[in-house]
């Protein structure tokens, strides 16, 4: 086959998949529509959206009447729906319809990457795509008025963006076009700001493009390096810079998106923990605090000394927590069930959990496999291996055992751990794997990292699935071809 004629077969994949991500989720937005009202933090995202539709803003009103600024949650969810609700009206099968479109760009998204990172295969997109479009978590995921679908999308919409940028260096526009994705995941998912330099700095690795320059010596160099990063990350904080004044303005205490930082910390620093969310205890110190923004900050500074003070305590939870997370997800049955327990029973959340997390424990032992993989050898290498290179096979074949033991049995997140360690084995040749690799690890690493510190759920991980089924794909790749 020509090139041209696999570039435009390609294309005609990336748009199937596109179609049937968005079909799988529509027929859920058409089950679930009349069904399943907004309920846990999708209620509270439902109110919000309605009076920002309104034109009454992110305020809440109290039921004594009184109506306060508010920014406990982040905007950006509510704030979209807000604008929807305004043109569309105010039901939830709106915030439905976008969330099925998100998750589809999400598929779209990862099959493009995949392109990129198997230039060879067509299989190996179309599985890694088709792996998103499906996922059983994701799909019925659609109808929950939550965030975590919407930043996962964004965020693997934001790799892609880097991927394009890496092919255009050194053009700096494609890097405005990742901040600005990460900025509106910030505003969804406030944490998400963390991945605009990641994503600009795996835009600026591998080789560098065809008849592109190659890196100069000395400062300038560094310089011209550094230029890109930090356009993504101002892209992504000016994308943030209104919200944050309006909260320097009228929550009494400049917040970059939301106040609950204090509460999430609070929770994941009590010693009575079981590593997932629990009703926050208040300190003492903090009773007679009743201002929005100034309990957070209370909360948020006994949890500080809390840690301070008993900083052993405090690394024992971290297991307890990264298990809430990976262990199980099981979102989509908890929020059915929690909406709608007659339409969706108990017996139904447990057989969706079940085909979820065999689902989900495949493309970790899948990752895996792609992440045992020794690195290729350059050409002219010695075939004899050296006493390091067997020392770090040796490690490399104790990860992935511990990995897949972990992924077959309760303890995902020892395996999740495992798939980031294999990767590092790979050293210096991770520095020039596509996109999609370290995207994946990345978002993986972030989610890890920042449940470790607050609290865990099985919700959260939903943000690294996309980005992590198109890793799993790359399995069925050719080693040349990562």
């Amino acid at each position: 086959m020509s090139d041209g004629a696999s570039v435009a077969a390609r294309r005609r994949d990336a748009g199937a998949i596109f179609a049937l991500a968005l079909a799988a989720r529509l027929a859920m937005v058409a089950w679930a529509a009349g069904r399943f009202p907004p309920t846990a933090d999708g209620a509270y995202y439902q109110r919000i959206a309605e009076r920002i539709a309104a034109g009454l803003g992110y305020t809440w009103l109290w039921p004594d009447g009184v109506v306060t600024y508010a920014a406990h949650y982040p905007v950006g969810y509510p704030g979209a729906l807000g604008a929807l609700y305004a043109l569309l009206g105010a039901h939830p099968a709106v915030a439905m319809l976008l969330n099925a479109v998100l998750g589809a760009l999400a598929a779209l998204a990862v099959h493009r990457l995949a392109a990129r990172a198997a230039p060879r295969s067509r299989a190996v997109p179309a599985l890694s795509g088709g792996l998103v479009a499906l996922h059983p978590g994701l799909v019925a995921y659609t109808p929950a008025l939550m965030t975590e679908g919407v930043t996962g999308s964004l965020v693997a919409c934001a790799a892609w963006a880097s991927a394009r940028a890496r092919e255009r260096r050194p053009a700096l526009a494609p890097f405005a076009v990742i901040g600005l994705l990460i900025g509106a995941a910030t505003l969804v998912r406030p944490q998400a700001l963390l991945l605009a330099p990641l994503f600009a700095g795996l835009a600026l690795s591998g080789s560098p493009p065809a008849g592109g320059p190659r890196l100069l010596p000395s400062l300038a160099a560094r310089a011209a390096r550094a230029a890109p990063v930090l356009l993504a990350v101002i892209a992504a904080l000016l994308v943030c810079a209104p919200w944050t004044a309006r909260n320097c303005l009228r929550m009494n205490q400049c917040a970059l998106v939301s106040v609950n930082g204090g509460w999430n910390l609070l929770i994941g620093a009590d010693p009575a923990s079981t590593g997932a969310w629990a009703p926050v205890q208040v300190p003492e110190a903090c009773r007679e605090v009743f201002d929005e923004a100034g309990k957070d900050a209370c909360f948020g500074r006994e949890a500080r000394r809390y840690i301070a003070e008993h900083p052993g305590e405090w690394l024992g939870l971290v297991p307890r927590k990264l298990a809430a997370t990976f262990d199980y997800c099981g979102a989509a049955g908890w929020y059915l069930h929690a909406s709608n327990s007659s339409a969706f029973s108990e017996a139904d959340k447990v057989a969706l959990g079940a085909v979820e997390t065999v689902f989900e424990r495949v493309v970790l032992l899948a990752a895996l496999v792609w992440a045992a993989r020794r690195p290729a050898q350059a050409p002219g290498a010695a075939r004899r291996p050296s006493l390091a290179q067997r020392a770090l096979d040796i490690a490399r074949l104790a990860l992935f055992a511990l990995g897949v033991v972990a992924a077959l049995h309760v303890h995902a997140w020892v395996g999740y751990l495992a798939l980031l360690g294999l990767a590092l084995l790979k050293g210096r040749a991770l520095l020039r794997a596509p996109v999609l690799v370290g995207a994946a690890l990345a978002v993986l690493a972030a989610t890890a990292a920042t449940h470790a510190v607050f609290f865990g759920a099985g919700r959260y991980a939903l943000v690294a699935f996309p980005l992590l089924s198109g890793l799993a794909a790359l399995a069925a790749a050719r080693q040349e071809a990562e």
